[in-house]
């Protein structure tokens, strides 16, 4: 009888071990989290994402999920705020016990939760926006970064593509105006850098707080060089309130600027004061009708959704996250999805190729060039 009960609660050990399984992962289901703005001056840009990620997710579900397992997405609304997405980071991993992250949005925002939470709990985030080298460092130098699997090209690539362009047109005399956080720090010393291979500095630097639009002192001092050119590393409202108001101060330089504004959203902000901006892109068009990548991601939206490089870059980073859990097995672990993702050499989406290693999380170096043109169509 006694060895009936041992081997009974041995039995049942086991099978419980069995059902416990990878955090959440179980028989019919995988959780993944998600921490974004959808509230707030930039909730726009988060709330385009999840409805991209939720789409894709159903279109998996409704085909027999991963393995018959079903994909589900928790969302929290982190208000482009550091403090409240490290917290929400720790309560997707300690609370709701998701499997994996997904889409993160910010520089400072995800550096901070690299460091302090995900990075730590060694769970695997796969795309942010945000192009700052916090979050591209060599893993073997930085562990935390192991778990951290970018698709967009980094802020130096943007700006270098910003910088020739201007030099290229014989403009010189080139200002900044940048957004004091990681975002714009980044972008910044991309700037310069870029600048410096030209034996040039920035005319003029000026700064504007993240989630403000008060651009008065930037437009005073940028405006105080005529400069020929300014490029901006802001979001879309800062963006078009400066423009506004160096238009207001009788300035008309070529206006630059990254591909976190979000070119619809500038648009639907400035109207047809937008046209002429240059804006870097580190994503195909999404409106194209030849890459194989844009032409899914619009069938995914239907024809009621509006295309966007948000959209698109939502849907990629979705996509490489299928393709790894797919490849982790029958059985997936976070380790798995780790090791299935550092196998991706040249992973081709179509028309867009990502790579990792096991000492390389930069995913692409995909820059592209546009302007706002009539009507606000961005053009290349």
């Amino acid at each position: 009888m006694r060895f009936a009960k041992v081997l009974l609660c041995a039995l049942l050990s086991c099978f419980g071990g069995v059902l416990a399984g990878e955090a959440g992962v179980t028989a019919n289901s995988i959780l993944i989290g998600m921490t974004a703005p959808f509230s707030g001056p930039n909730g726009a840009y988060g709330l385009d994402m999840k409805r991209v990620i939720q789409a894709y997710f159903r279109q998996i579900n409704e085909a027999g999920g991963i393995d018959g397992r079903m994909l589900s997405l928790r969302v929290l609304d982190d208000g482009y705020e550091t403090e409240r997405a490290v917290a929400n980071t720790k309560a997707l991993i300690d609370t709701e016990k998701v499997f994996a992250l997904l889409a993160s949005y910010g520089s400072s925002p995800t550096t901070a939760a690299m460091n302090e939470a995900f990075g730590i709990a060694r769970v695997p985030l796969i795309g942010a926006i945000s192009g700052a080298d916090s979050i591209r460092q060599s893993p073997k130098e930085h562990p935390n970064n192991r778990y951290m699997f970018n698709l967009r090209a980094s802020y130096a690539n943007e700006t270098e593509a910003l910088v020739h362009h201007l030099v290229s047109l014989g403009i010189k005399n080139i200002a900044v105006l940048y957004q004091n956080d990681g975002f714009g720090k980044s972008g910044l010393e991309g700037v310069v850098s870029a600048l410096k291979k030209h034996q040039l500095t920035p005319s003029a630097v000026a700064t504007v707080e993240r989630n403000s639009v008060d651009v008065a002192q930037a437009v005073q001092q940028i405006a105080a060089v005529n400069p020929q050119a300014v490029i901006m590393v802001t979001l879309y409202k800062p963006t078009a309130a400066f423009v506004r108001a160096m238009k207001k101060a009788d300035q008309l330089p070529q206006f630059m600027t990254l591909s976190p504004v979000g070119a619809e959203l500038l648009v639907q902000e400035l109207g047809e004061a937008a046209r002429g901006i240059g804006i870097s892109q580190v994503m195909p068009s999404p409106w194209s009708d030849t890459t194989r990548l844009a032409h899914e991601y619009q069938k995914l939206i239907g024809p009621q959704g509006k295309p966007s490089y948000y959209g698109l870059e939502a849907y990629a980073m979705a996509r490489v996250l299928v393709e790894a859990i797919r490849k982790t097995g029958k059985e997936p672990t976070r380790e798995g999805l780790v090791n299935a993702l550092e196998s991706m050499h040249n992973l081709d989406l179509g028309g867009y190729r990502v790579s990792y290693s096991a000492n390389e999380r930069r995913g692409s170096g995909f820059v592209d060039l546009t302007v706002i043109g009539p009507d606000g169509r961005i053009m290349r």
